[in-house]
């Protein structure tokens, strides 16, 4: 794997943005992973009567075939995966457990989408946090860094000022500590913040 960016779930509901991130995907080079978990979504299903956690679920399978579908219309070749198909990444009480065999076995031209849905001991779907996920893949793989995308209004027209390597969020400057989805700011990893343009 050559890299390992997050759609947080602050850019998921963001037409612009998501239709700009997939243009520079369409661009990149090499083999990555993207990860995602649920947006804003989910409370719209919350409103017609579905409980939160099935609804966290159904919103992110959802977005996982509309995201594959968008990349779809860019040539993009990818695979929508959730983590839990095939029990490929699963939560133990050790922590989290990526099959990197049978993730390595798909096909090497594609990018690959994958959900934070895993499955547990009692094989019962959950939603795993980002960062916790994130973390995992990044070691698994031996991965230098993960990308995640600033949350400053406006920050795709400013492509020049970005990527920003952040090496740990402890000596990060408060302004980019700022810009990095709020799910992320107290993970202790490298991190490299940018833009869709700049992706």
């Amino acid at each position: 794997m050559n890299y390992l960016a997050v759609l947080d779930y602050e850019h998921l509901d963001n037409g612009m943005f998501l239709t700009s991130f997939a243009r520079s995907l369409a661009k990149k080079k090499g083999r990555g992973i993207i990860i995602h978990g649920d947006s804003e979504y989910t409370n719209r299903i919350i409103q017609t009567g579905v409980m939160r956690d099935e609804a966290r679920i159904r919103a992110t399978k959802d977005l996982n075939h509309r995201l594959v579908a968008l990349f779809a219309d860019e040539g993009i070749p990818a695979i929508a995966l959730n983590g839990y198909q095939k029990s490929m990444i699963s939560a133990t009480q050790e922590g989290v457990k990526v099959d990197k065999k049978q993730i390595e076995s798909l096909p090497g031209d594609t990018v690959i989408l994958l959900s934070n849905l895993v499955i547990n001991r009692e094989k019962k779907v959950l939603s795993l946090s980002l960062p916790e996920l994130a973390s995992s893949l990044l070691t698994t793989f031996q991965l230098k860094q993960i990308i995640l995308f600033s949350t400053k209004d406006g920050a795709d027209m400013m492509v020049k000022n970005y990527p920003v390597i952040i090496e740990s969020n402890t000596q990060a400057e408060e302004s980019i500590l700022d810009e990095i989805p709020v799910e992320f700011q107290s993970i202790d990893c490298r991190v490299e913040l940018t833009v869709p343009s700049a992706f």
